[in-house]
């Protein structure tokens, strides 16, 4: 076996900020355990907590350390509900697992930052709303259907107007925007940081720089080779996301790797800070590519979208970011911008979050397609349920088979392809 190449952070804001990492010093002896998860972001790290709560010895393999990956990089929304509207997910779902599904879905950010209280995990998390927001006719129309089906639901939405959006964003861009009473942020990598720690805590083992070579039955176990020593596991999670290899057959090809980028700018004044998102709700604009951004606690604007398709290391990487935030606050002009980073996210062709259990005793997670910061946490909870109780166990996502996406091979060249055409639809209004 070779040692694991150890790859440093990300060059981001989050690396620079964040609250000190828990140790978690690679696996060198072989162990037994009742759950090995594989992927130490919040998807597995929530699984961990969950399972440890309950008394279920759980292992977690992490390639280089927890949050490294889109876990720790994000853009630090706590967004609820899925992709899809909740009309739409019933019709997909049926009556009975659809409500599940909206209900669970939408309620994931009070779960959040409900278990950030409970374990006082320090990652500036606030609770200030999500503005998802339209800046052309179409998309005002979605928007509208969307909070119409919300509000018939009972969920704290309200519609809100050009009027009131230029009092609460500064800008006046927007046509209209629904307000999620239950949307918020957070800082990303101390947020993994500080589940990691709640996660050791209550009895889960973390390794970093471990990954996961090779994955196969062994008897009524399940075996897992590391660069130092081996598992054995009576239950496996995979929750790698958009760093899916080829562990398990086919899986790799389920998901789009896409990379989500991110700068950041210095620490504005008051007085500036004031003018750009007085109440400091969270927006991410609803159009063919997705512009999202926030005000942190240190009085920095954060403005996230889509960028090159390779890891990027500073702002200049993303100037359409800078240029279109002058745009919406003439006054950001001469600021300073710091930082530029990003991560990979993982893409389903259907845009649903992707459950699988393609054998004895392995549960699969992965897709968050952009809401990975709630979602993830709160499926922790639900994938320890079903590792606890088995097929028997029913959870509030749907459990669905490996189908890897036709001409898989193709994604760079066609993700490239989609963001261009995006672009152009979005400035044409189509």
């Amino acid at each position: 076996m070779t040692a694991p190449v150890r790859l440093p952070l990300p060059p981001s804001l989050y690396a620079d900020t964040a609250v000190a990492a828990v140790p978690t010093p690679p696996l060198d002896a072989d162990k037994s355990v009742s759950v090995a998860i594989v992927g130490g972001g919040y998807t597995g790290l929530s699984t961990a907590l969950h399972l440890a709560e309950q008394g279920v010895e759980a292992l977690v393999l992490e390639a280089q350390e927890p949050g490294w990956g889109a876990s720790g990089n994000n853009g630090g929304h706590t967004n609820p509900g899925l992709k899809h509207d909740p009309d739409r997910i019933e019709a997909d779902f049926g009556a009975d697992l659809g409500r599940r599904m909206i209900e669970f879905s939408y309620g994931t950010t009070n779960f959040t930052h409900d278990l950030i209280r409970r374990y006082q995990i320090p990652c500036e998390a606030r609770q200030n709303g999500t503005l998802r927001a339209a800046y052309n006719e179409a998309s005002a129309a979605a928007i509208e259907s969307t909070a119409k089906q919300c509000i018939r639901r009972a969920m704290p939405v309200t519609l809100l107007n050009r009027e009131q959006l230029r009092e609460i964003t500064g800008t006046d861009r927007y046509l209209c925007a629904m307000l999620d009473a239950r949307g918020g942020d957070l800082h990303p990598l101390s947020y993994a940081r500080g589940l990691a720690r709640a996660a050791i805590s209550a009895g889960a083992s973390v390794h970093g720089e471990t990954p996961a070579l090779a994955l196969r039955r062994e008897g009524t176990h399940w075996r897992i080779e590391t660069p130092r020593a081996v598992v054995r596991a009576e239950k496996v999670l995979l929750a790698t996301n958009g760093f899916t290899d080829d562990l398990w057959p086919s899986l790799r090809r389920t998901i789009v790797p896409v990379f989500s980028s991110i700068a950041a700018t210095a620490p504005l004044s008051d007085e500036v800070a004031r003018s750009i998102m007085p109440t400091r709700s969270v927006l991410y604009e609803s159009g063919h590519i997705t512009v999202y951004y926030r005000i942190d606690q240190q009085n920095r604007l954060l403005m996230g979208g889509r960028g090159p398709m390779r890891w990027i290391s500073s702002p200049s990487d993303v100037t359409y970011l800078m240029r279109y935030a002058e745009r919406l606050w003439p006054q950001l002009r001469g600021v300073a911008w710091t930082h530029g980073w990003n991560s990979r996210l993982a893409i389903t062709k259907d845009h649903y979050p992707h459950v699988h259990e393609p054998a004895e005793d392995i549960l699969i997670s992965l897709g968050c397609n952009g809401r990975g910061v709630a979602l993830s946490t709160a499926m922790g909870a639900q994938l320890a349920r079903r590792l606890i109780g088995g097929r028997s166990a029913e959870i509030d996502m749907p459990i669905t088979g490996i189908k890897p996406i036709p001409l898989h091979a193709f994604w760079p060249v066609g993700v490239t392809s989609a963001v261009i055409a995006g672009r152009v639809r979005d400035r044409l209004g189509i």
